[in-house]
Formats: structure tokens, sequence, C-alpha cells
């Protein structure tokens, strides 16, 4: 059994806007925030991505320049919103800097950098520029370390990158830090930015869609590549919760290793994560009122995903994706999901996915192509990331 652990502050930045208000209003209107793929120097991807406007207008302050790329731009965007500063810096103040963790998850980091920075060799002898520092940028552990300097804490500071159950995974890792008395609060989250390795590389697997991605329609043809900054302060629950406040109940992880980039056709880990983070909220399938899917629009990912959630909760629990409104935000896509999940529970309503118009027929489940105004309790959000690595968070409001 998983100890209940308190979301006492969140914040997300998406191709939605930047904060939790822009955000909530455009999940209300079903609105997308995908647009044609005009990014960096793509010319040639008749794509949709989410970008995430003014990343590129908001440099890092002179004393954090050394991690100047996107992916911690983008980050620092995130940290400024929504009161989510001030949050952690009086949890600091609460239980001291080595007793905060950071626990992120991404997927490419600031590999853009990296990529820029191959256009500036040194015309003979190849040398990269001076200027380019990859252990502060493209290195993975960027964005946790830039985090962790953002707020001179002295704790521990990890980045899981395991596809796109990155962020969702780091949920599990810090609750049993806290549980075992390593921490007292967790910075948890994820941050992934766009770059042309990403773009390019799903090009080639065949999996972007020309128009905007329609999760679990019959004419699903593939997925759109957002970004994302999410994070959320996780801490032991207060002596006393308001009537709104948002807990995780369980945390399931799974690896099948069916596939490097295709899902057990079955979904078999994804069954199990499921299975999992029912096991450690102490919860049975029929508690849960809502899921969020992980629905990248792929024909066989929602179809492998699709059976899982049928073999286990039948057709009776609302579902929806709402990577048709965010687009796919890969190794942030985990905590920007468990977000609107929070966002679900606290404002009484259940997300339709954006842009499906026909909802497959031959996956039958319970799938929502329009909101539902229903004030759910429990919540289950999906993360599977490629090579099978697959993560389910269970959020409720606090009873």
């Amino acid at each position: 059994m998983l100890n209940s652990l308190w979301l006492s502050h969140f914040t997300a930045a998406s191709c939605l806007g930047h904060g939790l208000t822009p955000t909530l209003a455009a999940l209300r209107a079903q609105k997308s925030g995908l647009a044609p793929c005009a990014f960096e120097t793509v010319t040639d991807l008749a794509t949709y991505i989410g970008e995430v406007a003014g990343i590129d207008e908001a440099p890092l302050p002179a004393s954090l320049g050394e991690y100047e790329c996107r992916n911690n731009r983008l980050a620092y965007l995130g940290l400024q919103q929504d009161g989510f500063n001030a949050a952690v810096e009086s949890a600091i103040a609460r239980h001291g800097r080595r007793r905060v963790g950071v626990l992120l998850g991404t997927s490419t980091s600031g590999i853009l950098q990296t990529e820029q920075a191959y256009r500036r060799r040194d015309p003979a002898t190849g040398a990269l520029p001076d200027d380019f520092h990859y252990r502060t940028t493209h290195n993975t552990y960027s964005v946790a370390d830039f985090v962790r300097t953002v707020f001179n804490l002295e704790g521990p500071a990890v980045v899981v990158s395991t596809a796109c159950s990155s962020s969702a995974k780091v949920f599990a890792s810090a609750a049993r830090m806290i549980a075992a008395g390593v921490i007292d609060a967790a910075i948890v989250g994820g941050v992934d930015s766009l770059c042309l390795t990403t773009l390019y590389g799903f090009n080639s697997l065949e999996l972007l869609s020309s128009e905007p991605c329609r999760p679990y329609d019959t004419d699903r043809n593939g997925l759109s590549i957002g970004e994302a900054a999410a994070f959320i302060l996780l801490q032991r629950p207060a002596a006393s919760l308001d009537a709104d406040a948002v807990l995780l109940l369980g945390a399931g992880e799974s690896s099948d290793a069916h596939h490097m980039s295709s899902p057990h056709p079955e979904g078999l880990g994804a069954r199990m994560a499921m299975e999992a983070a029912l096991r450690t909220a102490g919860l049975q399938p029929a508690d849960i009122d809502y899921i969020n899917l992980h629905g990248t629009a792929t024909p066989s990912n929602d179809a492998a995903e699709g059976r899982a959630v049928a073999a286990l909760f039948g057709d009776t629990v609302p579902c929806s994706s709402t990577k048709g409104a965010t687009g796919h935000t890969l190794g942030a896509a985990g905590g920007l999901e468990a977000i609107i999940g929070a966002l679900a529970l606290q404002r009484g309503f259940l997300p339709g996915g954006a842009n499906t118009r026909c909802v497959d027929p031959d996956i039958p489940i319970q799938y929502l192509t329009a909101n539902q105004q229903r004030a759910p309790r429990r919540v289950l959000s999906n993360s599977f990331g490629f090579g099978g690595t697959n993560c389910s968070l269970i959020l409720g409001r606090a009873q």
C-alpha cells in the first residue's frame, strides 16, 4: 500500500498556455493547441505540433547562463507560474534544503542545443564551439540540476528517462524516497521540449500524423509532437486539507519489454501497471471514475491500451486522451496529464478528447468525445513508454 501524498501545488505550460488558468479554459472549451509545424529549420514535414509560445523570447537570468537551452528555458517558465516558486520556498523553509528532492522526467532534454552547436563546428577541425556546454544542456540530468540550482537545494536530484512514462514514474520514485525518510517533499513532474531529433525520428518511424492527432478515432493515423513543463510539489498530507485537495493514492509500474517501439498487442504491460496502481491504492476497478488514457493516436498504441482497459474496467468507466489538445509531450506527458487529472478532480468535469470524430468501434471502452460535468472522486492516468516501460497513477480528492 502507498501512503497517500498531497499534490500541494502544481503548474503546467504547454501549447494550451502558460499556467493552470489557460490550461483549464482550453480543456473546458475542448480547444486544441496544435498547429502546423514551423519549428526551427523544419520545412519538409507535413505535421502538426504543440509548441509552447514565448520560449525563445525568455532567456535565462545571467546567473543561470550556463544552463541556457530551450529545455531549461521552458522549465524556468514553468517554475514562475501559479505561485509554484513561492510554494517551493515555503517547503524549503519548513523542511530544509536537504529535505526537498527534485525528481523529474525528460526524454530528449536539451538536445536541440547540441543540434544547433553542430551547425557551428569549426570547419577545419570539426570541434564544437567553446560556448557549448553538454553537461548543463544536452545531458539528461541537466533539467534536475537546473531546478536544484534555481532553488539552491541540497537534497537528492534525479532524472528518470524512460521515454513517455518518465514524468509519471517520478511520482513513484518520490513516494518511495518519502516513505524511506530520505526526503520530506519533492518537486516532481517533467520537461520536454521540441527538437529536430524528435520530429525527424518519429517521422522515420512513420508515426507522425499529417493533421492534428485524433486519439481512438477510427481513422487515427499518427501522433502530434508537443512540448511541456509540468511541476508538482509532492508532500505528506497536512493535518487539515481543503475540500479540493488532491492526493496521490496509488502508482503502478511495469516493464513488458515487448518491443523497442511497439506496445504489447494485448496491452500486457499496460494492464500490469494499472493493476499495480489499484493494488497500491487499495482500490478496485469500480472505484475509478475517469481514466486519462495514454492515447497517442497511433493505430497500434490505442488498440493495445484499449484492450487492456476493456479487460480490466469493461466499458463502464469514462475515458479520454487529452493528447488531441496538447500533443504528445513525451517525457513531460505523465506530469502534464496528472495535472489535467487533478484539475478534473478539483473542477468537477471529465475532459472529452479533442479532434476525435468517430470513436473506433473495435475498441470497447467508454470514450468521451465531449466534456461531462461530473465530479470524479478518483482518476487514473496512464503513461506508457517505448520499450514497454509503463506507469499508471491514481489521484483522488481528499475525503
